[in-house]
């Protein structure tokens, strides 16, 4: 018999209903939080009120969702750093540079490179979603007006190469905060789970497919078109009604270097290190236990397999670390600053991620007592009975958009799905990857649909056009991949 019944129900609903009604996902969780710690106390209110404190601090007694924590702040250090050295306006000048000076003459060949280019941009800066977009919307958006491109295809793109490439390339933050989630709810190789749900992490991947397929054969689908044609014919930027959102308020960090003397070097070289470090950190931590399997000797084997053993928090906290020691030493060798006022930065930037490390530790918090309520076992079991198994993956899917949706966070609905997604996967024998990969899925085509998406209102922001008209513009094609996602997850959960 489950020891809570319909009451392990109460908790998670309540975080959902009151994020979708408040948008407001700290409080929502925070609530979650302490309503499960209650039914755990059995109504009393202090006991209950003390063990959601204790939870809350008990969250750092687990290496990895410290490490998990203390990566996505220092993260804001070096983001700062690297703005503030001249590596973001150089990267935006050396590109402008190259693709300037392109002829006018062939004019739809240069539209569809600088929407390539502006794509791929995306695509390479994966380390941190909002750099992305916002590196996209200010390099290409001079490009885009002088070649007669729409704003709102330049906000599209940003966007649509931001969130799904940092989720299908999980060397980041998001890498991390999911594998912790997985680690909550004891899955010992989070990297191993996490690799092996890719492969049906559907709607980022039609998502990404979609931009080029969009860029290559000039797809302009309904508002879009519409923007295509006032732009082109109409020879206006914005729509008559438009009030744009200016992407100075989020690019504000001045670098100490003039736009001539910034180079893009200083931001490239730091994100490369850090990406390169990730799997390098995973290869020495999970060395050591392949060495019975394996033997003491070097082979591919062996270092694919310490990649599954090695700990993702340990490996992008060493990453991010080495990156900022880097930095620290390249930027005082070119006398950019002093190292006080580097550590000052730094600090600055660690300031700005703190709402970022809350909703972790409420994340963290909320995955954890979900987990001794057994929410999934007790919606497995009432389902058993009238839910195939085969639904599951869908029905999470869905699920997971609408909360994205209705809240504009994916991070709140994967702290919120996550854990019921696994319980439901272990009691009703359903591929665990395949639903993983649902909610992972759900959460990005509902966060990448949502006006009130902080991804969604950055890309507006970068590429200077209105927000109303980005996420109309911008809705029928996440509408496009996430029907072909939904269908996917309901084949492939008859098959897997």
């Amino acid at each position: 018999m489950h020891p809570y019944g319909f009451w392990s129900l109460i908790p998670p609903l309540l975080a959902i209903y009151l994020a979708i009604r408040t948008k407001q996902v700290y409080i929502s969780l925070l609530l979650g939080i302490w309503m499960s710690w209650l039914i755990i106390a059995k109504g009393n209110i202090l006991k209950g009120t003390y063990q959601s404190i204790m939870a809350l601090v008990d969250v750092f007694k687990d290496a990895g969702n410290t490490k998990t924590i203390m990566f996505s702040a220092l993260v804001g250090g070096l983001i700062i750093l690297i703005q503030k050295s001249g590596g973001v306006s150089g990267f935006i000048y050396w590109i402008d540079k190259k693709l300037g000076g392109m002829p006018a003459e062939h004019l739809d060949t240069n539209r569809k490179k600088i929407q390539l280019f502006a794509g791929l941009t995306g695509i390479i800066i994966f380390v941190e979603t909002s750099i992305s977009a916002l590196t996209v919307g200010t390099v290409f958006r001079p490009l885009f007006d002088k070649l007669k491109i729409s704003r709102e295809k330049l906000a599209y793109i940003a966007d649509s190469s931001s969130a799904p490439t940092s989720i299908l390339i999980p060397f980041n933050a998001w890498g991390a905060f999911i594998m912790s989630l997985l680690l909550a709810q004891g899955y010992e190789k989070g990297f191993t789970v996490l690799f092996k749900s890719l492969q049906f992490n559907f709607y980022p991947i039609i998502a990404l497919l979609l931009v080029f397929l969009v860029i290559l054969f000039n797809i302009n689908l309904g508002p879009m078109k519409k923007a295509a044609y006032r732009t082109q014919v109409e020879n206006k930027i914005l729509s008559d009604n438009a009030k744009p959102m200016i992407s100075e308020a989020l690019t504000g960090v001045k670098p100490v270097v003039s736009l001539q003397k910034s180079k893009a070097y200083n931001m490239i070289l730091p994100l490369l290190i850090m990406v390169i470090m990730m799997p390098i950190t995973l290869i020495i931590d999970g060395w050591q236990a392949t060495t019975q399997t394996h033997g003491t000797g070097i082979s591919i084997n062996k270092i694919i397999d310490a990649l599954s053993k090695g700990s993702g928090s340990t490996a992008v906290l060493l990453a991010v670390l080495t990156a900022l020691f880097f930095s620290i030493i390249f930027y005082r060798a070119q006398r950019l600053a002093t190292i006080t006022d580097m550590f000052d930065w730094i600090l600055k930037g660690i300031s700005e991620m703190m709402p970022l490390a809350l909703l972790m530790l409420l994340a963290f918090a909320i995955s954890h007592v979900t987990k001794e309520l057994h929410t999934g076992q007790y919606i497995a079991q009432l389902s058993k009975n009238i839910l195939s198994p085969a639904l599951v993956p869908f029905l999470l899917f869905i699920t997971a958009a609408f909360v994205a949706f209705a809240t504009g966070t994916s991070w709140g609905t994967f702290a919120i799905m996550i854990p019921i997604a696994v319980q439901m996967a272990a009691s009703l024998d359903v591929n665990p990857y395949l639903s993983i990969a649902a909610v992972l899925s759900g959460g990005v085509f509902g966060d990448h649909s949502s006006p009130i998406s902080d991804t969604t209102i950055i890309s507006s922001m970068a590429s200077a056009t209105d927000h109303i008209d980005h996420v109309k513009t911008q809705l029928p094609y996440a509408l496009l991949a996430g029907s072909i996602s939904a269908l996917l997850f309901l084949i492939t959960g008859y098959f897997y």
